[in-house]
C-alpha cells in the first residue's frame, strides 16, 4: 500500500494562514476548537476575513489555552 500523497501545497495561500492543525473538535463549554482554539465563528468565517482581522485573531489565540479542558481519550480518561 503507497502512503497518500501530501496535498497541502494545493490549498497553500500567500495570506495569513490558519492555524489550524487539523484536528477539529469543539469544546463545549467554550465553543472553542480545542485544535486551533478558534471559535466556530472565527473558523467559518476565516476564508472572508481582512488581514487585520486575521491578525486579531491570531493574537488571541495564546490567551484562549486555558479556556479549554482538554478530554483524556482512553485509559487515561478511565484511571484518574
Amino acid at each position: 500500500m503507497t502512503k497518500p500523497e501530501n496535498t497541502d501545497h494545493i490549498w497553500a495561500r500567500a495570506e495569513i494562514e490558519s492555524p489550524c492543525i487539523k484536528i477539529c473538535v469543539i469544546e463545549p463549554k467554550s465553543r472553542l476548537c480545542t485544535g486551533c482554539l478558534r471559535s466556530i465563528d472565527e473558523i467559518g468565517a476565516w476564508s472572508r476575513m481582512t488581514p487585520e482581522a486575521r491578525k486579531a485573531v491570531m493574537a488571541e489565540l495564546p490567551a484562549r489555552a486555558g479556556q479549554i479542558t482538554k478530554r483524556r481519550g482512553g485509559r487515561a480518561g478511565r484511571v484518574k
